[in-house]
């Protein structure tokens, strides 16, 4: 069955186009700029090469409509014609306690979606854009939403619930929902899969970190905690985004500096974080590059990203009653080898026993901890565009 996976943002549009049979990427790339004079569609070809197309691409709709002509293109394309797709599989970001697990769109699906704007404004709109768009282009495709929030609708009350008042979950749905759902959910069971070890049993704490950010911890094969709240700003220190700080600081600075909810919300989401303390950047290979150079503030920067990381695998470890796997993906969990090894050695509390020549690794799957160790602790590239795939045809196949 071939699957096309659609990632709609505000101003872009990621795809990919997988035989969810074999696991076979077709075809992968992404819109960008959209709305924007200089638009364009960058893509991969079978052979591995890059191209790019430049092409104005108003709004999300249309750059659906290119996405799907550059699929059935004559020279860069891959199928024939539109027919060749069997279902479009949505990452939707915001389902609140409405989902708990992927479905199929459907008009109240679409109402429901709806419903969760005032807590995702930038995200599910866009998410519904680009559904509408295929609706349009593609009517008689089944479509599906995942959602980023689903698999953590497991939590007990104890774990989702603020301490605000009551009634603010019960007029507002005010409550922690969790993030990156689909990728803790494939890492987690992937990582027992490639240990060869029963995923039902076990409890793991995964660690998607990257320029965002969370860790969750999951018992028996369900999520009952995790660092992100009702928003994806809370938990981890992010690349941009603050995480868990004092409420009293944001009203403090509120009055302070004269800021509106818009202003608080532009502070700590885009101007805070690892490029808010650092000065320098968002992106945690530049804060390297600072802190090989004995910059002060990249320094700060990086000991906080990699102690509140630190701070919350203990905690889940708490949680859980001990840890057997833990688990790192992400952009940084991938790929940052300073990272994972200063973590895995402050870990030696609990049994976990570091492998320095197999942590030289990026990008691949790997066992990072020794045969003797107490604490499984492996790197599993995530991919959520697999599970969105793997969700949309189990679901479409029961039509």
């Amino acid at each position: 069955m071939k699957i096309l996976v659609l990632n709609c943002g505000s101003s872009s549009v990621k795809y990919k186009l997988i035989n969810s049979d074999d696991k076979a990427v077709l075809a992968e790339g992404g819109v960008e700029k959209i709305g924007l004079p200089d638009s364009f569609l960058k893509f991969k070809r079978p052979d591995g090469s890059k191209g790019v197309i430049t092409v104005n691409m108003p709004d999300a709709k249309e750059a659906v409509r290119q996405v799907l002509n550059l699929l059935t293109d004559p020279t860069e394309g891959v199928i024939k014609s539109f027919d060749e797709i069997d279902a479009v599989g949505h990452r939707v970001v915001h389902g609140m306690d409405k989902f708990s697990k992927s479905v199929l769109i459907t008009p109240e699906v679409i109402a429901k979606v709806k419903e969760c704007y005032p807590v995702a404004p930038l995200h599910n709109p866009a998410n519904i854009t680009g559904i509408e768009a295929v609706s349009d282009i593609l009517p008689k495709v089944p479509q599906v939403a995942v959602f980023d929030t689903a698999f953590h609708q497991t939590m007990p009350a104890k774990a989702y619930m603020y301490a605000l008042p009551y009634e603010a979950y019960e007029k507002y749905g005010v409550r922690r929902y969790g993030f990156h759902g689909t990728s803790h959910r494939y890492v987690s069971r992937r990582a027992c899969e490639f240990l060869g070890i029963p995923y039902e049993k076990q409890r793991i704490i995964t660690c998607h970190i990257g320029n965002g950010a969370s860790i969750t911890a999951i018992k028996d094969g369900v999520s009952v905690d995790t660092s992100m709240g009702l928003t994806p700003t809370e938990g981890l220190m992010m690349g941009t985004r603050v995480g868990d700080v004092d409420p009293g600081a944001l009203v403090y600075l509120m009055k302070q500096e004269g800021l509106d909810a818009d202003g608080l919300s532009n502070l700590i989401q885009k101007r805070s974080g690892v490029a808010g303390v650092s000065e320098i950047s968002s992106d945690m290979r530049d804060i390297e590059d600072a802190v090989a150079r004995g910059e002060a503030k990249a320094i700060l920067a990086l000991d906080m990203y990699e102690y509140r990381i630190l701070k919350y695998i203990g905690a889940y470890a708490a949680v859980l009653g001990g840890v057997d796997v833990i688990v790192f993906t992400g952009g940084v969990g991938e790929n940052q080898l300073s990272t994972r090894e200063k973590i895995c050695k402050q870990l030696a509390f609990m049994g976990v026993t570091f492998n320095a020549e197999a942590n030289e690794a990026r990008g691949k799957e790997v066992e990072i901890s020794d045969a003797d160790s107490k604490v499984k602790v492996v790197v599993i590239p995530t991919d959520e565009e697999l599970m969105i795939a793997r969700d949309t045809a189990e679901i479409v196949e029961k039509l």
